[in-house]
C-alpha cells in the first residue's frame, strides 16, 4: 500500500482526483494481482453475507450456545415497528441490524470479521440501514466497504484491532470508526472529512475494556455492536456538518495504541476483570463452565474484511 497513515491516504485522494474507495480497489487488485472486477466481485459477496445475517438475525431464534444471549434484535424492531422507539428510522434500524448481527455470530452463524467477529455487527448495522433509507444499491455499497478497509488497514497496522491486544476500544472502537468514515464518504463528504469521521468516532471509544463474561463473545460485546452503530452515524453526521477532530485523527490512533499497551491484562479478553468479574458474570462463569475455569471464546470466528 502506499499509505501507512489516514493524512496520507487523504493526500493520495486528492492528488489523483479520487474517493478513497477507488484508490483501496487500485491498491488491493495491485496487491492481489487480481482484476479491479475480481476483487469488487469479492467484496460484494462479503456484502451479501452482512446482508443475509441481518435477516437471519431478525427471522430466526439466536439463542445462543450459552443461552446467555440472543433475539434482542426482534425485541428493538418491534419497537421501531409500534412507532414508539425514540431514535429515528435509521438510526433504530442500525441499532437493531447490529445487534442482529452479532447475535448471529453468537449463535454460531456466518458473519463477516469487520474488523473482528466481536465487532462484526457495527458496519452491516450501520451500512444496510442507510442504504435503505437512501435507496442505494449493492454496487454503491461495496464501494463503501473498500473505504472502510482503507481505514481499517492503517488502524490495524499502526495500532490494533484485537480486543485481546488493546482492549474493547481496538474492536468496537475501530469498527465505529471505519463505519463512521465509509458513511461519510458515502453520502459525498470529501476524504478530510471521511478521515475527520475517524477521529470523532475513535476518540469517543478511547478506553473501552475487553471484559467480555464467561470468555464469550456475548456480554457485553453484542450491545456494544448496537451502540457502536449509532456512535458511527452520529460521528458521520458531525463529519459531514463540519465537525473537526481537533486532535488529528493519526493521532488518535496512535492514542488509542498507548492507552492499549497500558491496559492491564485482565482488562484485554482475558475475563478477569470488569463486568466478567463481577459477582454475577462470575457466577455465570461457574455455572456455564465449572469453578474458575475460562471458556475458550469459540464464536469469535469468521471471515475478516
Amino acid at each position: 500500500m502506499r499509505f501507512s497513515h489516514l493524512h496520507e491516504l487523504a493526500a493520495l485522494c486528492v492528488q489523483e482526483g479520487k474517493p478513497i474507495h477507488q484508490l483501496m480497489l487500485e491498491e488491493q487488485a495491485q496487491e492481489s494481482g487480481r482484476s479491479l472486477q475480481q476483487e469488487s466481485d469479492k467484496m460484494h459477496s462479503y456484502y451479501l453475507v452482512m446482508k443475509d445475517a441481518v435477516n437471519r438475525g431478525l427471522t430466526r431464534d439466536t439463542l445462543s450456545r450459552s443461552g446467555l444471549t440472543g433475539n434482542d434484535a426482534k425485541r428493538v424492531m418491534a419497537l421501531i415497528d409500534a412507532q414508539t422507539f425514540l431514535l429515528g428510522p435509521v438510526a433504530g434500524k442500525a441499532l437493531a441490524y447490529a445487534l442482529s448481527v452479532s447475535e448471529v455470530n453468537a449463535s454460531m452463524g456466518r458473519i463477516i470479521a469487520t474488523p473482528t467477529a466481536g465487532s462484526c455487527g457495527v458496519i452491516p448495522g450501520v451500512f444496510l440501514s442507510v442504504q435503505e433509507h437512501f435507496g442505494w444499491s449493492d454496487e454503491q455499497m461495496t464501494k463503501g466497504l473498500f473505504t472502510a478497509g482503507a481505514l481499517g488497514y492503517v488502524i490495524a497496522n499502526r495500532s490494533f484491532v484485537s480486543g485481546a491486544e488493546g482492549g474493547c476500544q481496538a474492536e468496537i472502537g475501530s469498527a465505529v470508526a471505519m463505519a463512521a468514515g465509509a458513511l461519510t464518504e458515502l453520502r459525498g463528504g470529501t476524504p478530510d472529512q471521511a478521515v475527520h469521521a475517524v477521529g470523532l468516532a475513535l476518540k469517543n471509544s478511547l478506553g473501552l475494556i475487553c471484559d467480555p463474561v464467561g470468555g464469550l463473545v456475548e456480554i457485553p460485546c453484542i450491545v456494544r455492536n448496537g451502540f457502536g452503530a449509532v456512535s458511527a452515524i452520529t460521528a458521520s453526521e458531525m463529519a459531514i456538518a463540519g465537525v473537526r477532530s481537533a486532535i488529528p485523527s493519526d493521532e488518535v490512533i496512535g492514542a488509542m495504541l498507548e492507552v492499549g499497551a497500558s491496559m492491564p491484562d485482565k482488562y484485554r479478553e482475558t475475563a478477569k476483570g470488569g463486568l466478567a468479574a463481577t459477582p454475577t458474570g462470575t457466577r455465570i462463569m461457574k455455572e456455564l463452565f465449572g469453578q474458575g475455569k475460562q471458556h475458550e471464546k469459540s464464536e469469535d470466528g469468521g471471515e475478516q474484511l
